[in-house]
């Protein structure tokens, strides 16, 4: 099967060798061609260029993209989407003076939502998880990272693992999955996190990897939550079943989780709403994507991560969503990058730059999808027509995207 898309107003992120992350001042250049096409043979990008040079004379399907932008799918590397239920009670709760952390120790928050999802079926968890992974594909994520965490028994974060995996089954999509059984202590845990740690570790994480559950560990590294110590010992026991770290680092406190997460190598390193100098040379000279969050920011009006020091130290930054039931109840990649620009100063070429290219990096997808380039997956979005790919963070209540193609097909 072919696909031509031709007449292209925009063709953005277009790199004809391939680079696995954008850092530093060059995330302020987002290589782009005017009038171009996209020649597109079964699931992969075959070739593209100026229209002008163009010697393709017919395809199974041709998309004209006169007056339109094309770019790669936002590659999200930091969800929750596999939950039960909501939290719309807390949402009222917040508004009402209660804070993240009062909420959370009186039953509600993670472990609110971790009742909810020991109670539901597998089946029932995989439909809504569905749901929300067929709306954000629409929205025009073309790859997701999704964590378990909200179950905090070892059946539990089994089940949301396997509902990931059938997620990815099912729908032939690119999803990468990451054990976050240190995301809160249980309530029969209370008092006895070593206990706790000792289930994470001796039982939780066999099981994961003899079923091949996931590839990437993760904790909450977080005052009131997991230490330093907690997370060392998890990071260090990961090494032996080749889980590669991506952690929860600094999104209330600033307290060394960066320089840990770095001596882990660390694929990732999420949340970053505090920030200090340490945190930064830490980060320098590593293989380790920052990520920030900024729907989180948004959602419970706490710091937005400060985005322009990290790439003014010469730093990459990705740009995720969260999307959870809890803190940020949205998969929109595209509000995400409004927001990247509005409240972060970041330009709309970082913001697309920080949600492709380098999204794609913290989640090891980067050889495959972030970037046009020959060989690299057809996972892409066509706005509708628009004066130029500066109008989709301008636009931040408007969904300017007619068309989203995943493996070469208008889904």
């Amino acid at each position: 099967m072919t696909t031509l898309l031709i007449n292209i107003k925009e063709l953005l992120q277009v790199r004809e060798t391939n680079v696995s992350k954008v850092s530093g001042s060059d995330m302020k250049t987002l290589p782009k061609l005017e009038n171009a096409y996209v020649y597109i043979v079964d699931d992969k990008i075959s070739s593209f260029g100026l229209m002008a040079a163009i010697e393709i004379a017919s395809a199974d399907t041709i998309i004209d993209c006169t007056n339109k932008v094309v770019l790669p799918t936002w590659c999200d590397s930091h969800t929750h989407i596999v939950y039960a239920g909501d939290r719309s009670q807390e949402f009222v709760d917040r508004i009402n003076g209660l804070s993240y952390e009062e909420i959370a120790n009186r039953g509600g928050g993670i472990l609110n939502s971790a009742k909810k999802l020991q109670e539901t079926s597998e089946d029932k968890l995989f439909a809504q998880s569905a749901k929300r992974l067929e709306e954000v594909m629409k929205l025009g994520t073309g790859a997701i990272e999704i964590k378990s965490g909200y179950g905090l028994t070892t059946e539990a974060e089994l089940k949301m693992l396997r509902v990931a995996k059938r997620l990815k089954e099912t729908y032939n999509f690119p999803i990468k999955t990451t054990f976050l059984g240190a995301h809160a202590i249980p309530a029969n845990y209370k008092g006895n996190q070593d206990g706790y740690m000792d289930l994470v570790i001796d039982e939780m994480l066999p099981k994961i990897a003899e079923q091949n559950l996931a590839e990437y560990v993760d904790i909450f590294c977080e005052k009131g939550y997991f230490t330093l110590e907690d997370t060392e010992r998890l990071l260090k026991a990961a090494q032996q079943y080749n889980l590669t770290p991506k952690i929860h680092v600094n999104q209330f406190n600033a307290f060394g989780g960066v320089a840990l997460g770095v001596k882990y190598n660390a694929l990732s390193v999420d949340h970053l709403e505090e920030l200090n100098d340490d945190d930064i040379s830490a980060l320098q000279g590593s293989d380790t994507m920052p990520v920030a969050l900024p729907s989180c920011s948004y959602f419970l009006s706490i710091p937005y991560t400060q985005a322009r020091k990290l790439m003014d130290a010469g730093l990459p930054v990705a740009l995720a969503t969260d999307y959870n039931p809890g803190s940020t109840p949205s998969g929109n990649m595209n509000f995400v990058v409004s927001t990247a620009c509005i409240k972060m100063k970041m330009t709309p070429e970082e913001a697309i730059n920080a949600a492709t290219i380098n999204g794609a990096y913290a989640m090891g997808l980067s050889e495959t999808h972030g970037s046009i380039t020959n060989g690299k997956a057809a996972n892409l979005i066509i706005t509708k027509e628009i004066e130029s790919f500066h109008v989709l963070p301008y636009a931040f209540g408007d969904n300017n995207i007619e068309q989203v193609l995943i493996n070469g097909k208008v889904i």
